[in-house]
């Protein structure tokens, strides 16, 4: 009984604010990271790494707010986002060797958990501004992807959502997963959750088993 109640009290004074922006913190620090490893391993110095970090964190963000015409933009609201990106840009200058044999597994890890995040921000976002379903999933993907595009054309690299990466359909399924438990009426936490973990799973499995969508081509 003394469980139940527990549990009980729980969900009612539960505030799912609170988990959104906790996710889009966690988002924020690991785009900042996976812009400032690349950065650094290509010898930036430190502001060159922090604006790297900076474009990566909110440039996806940014452009998901200009579409939905909703000012003012986010980062200039609430300053946590500036700050949270430079110092864990700055710590991670300061710990991470460029040289290090583990710099592409970091890279990976760090953006597959900005993924996660960000593609459910930028779907709630959407739909919390009234986007239909296939619109909130593509904002979604715009959130994930323009910082990475924009980090790699600086470092010089091939955007990573470009080559034969499971990446977008990662996000995709998570969306479509989300939009699937939120009809069933599940809980918008449980929902969540379940979107990112598919998410990051699918991302890891591929990273892992070195899945890859196959090019297109006419044999004649």
């Amino acid at each position: 009984m003394l469980t139940i109640a527990l549990d009980s009290e729980l969900m009612t004074t539960f505030d799912p604010r609170s988990l959104i922006y906790l996710f889009d913190m966690i988002g924020i620090v690991a785009c900042s990271i996976s812009g400032t490893i690349l950065a650094k391993h290509k010898n930036f110095d430190v502001f060159g790494c922090l604006l790297v970090s900076i474009v990566t964190a909110i440039g996806g963000g940014t452009v998901r707010d200009v579409i939905l015409d909703r000012h003012p933009l986010f980062w200039m609201v609430d300053m946590s986002y500036l700050t949270l990106i430079t110092v864990s840009s700055l710590v991670m200058q300061i710990f991470f060797h460029p040289n290090s044999r583990r710099v592409d597994k970091f890279l990976k890890l760090s953006d597959t958990i900005g993924l996660s995040a960000f593609t459910l921000i930028g779907i709630k976002v959407a739909d919390s501004m009234g986007a239909n379903v296939p619109v909130a999933l593509l904002l979604g993907v715009i959130t994930i992807i323009v910082g990475g595009i924009i980090r790699d054309m600086i470092c010089n690299e091939i955007p990573l959502v470009l080559q034969q990466e499971i990446y977008i359909s990662a996000s995709l399924t998570g969306g479509i997963l989300y939009f699937a438990l939120h009809n069933l009426g599940v809980s918008a936490w449980i929902a969540d959750i379940s979107a990112m973990a598919t998410i990051f799973t699918l991302r890891m499995l591929a990273i892992r088993y070195d899945w890859q969508f196959p090019t297109i081509e006419w044999k004649y």
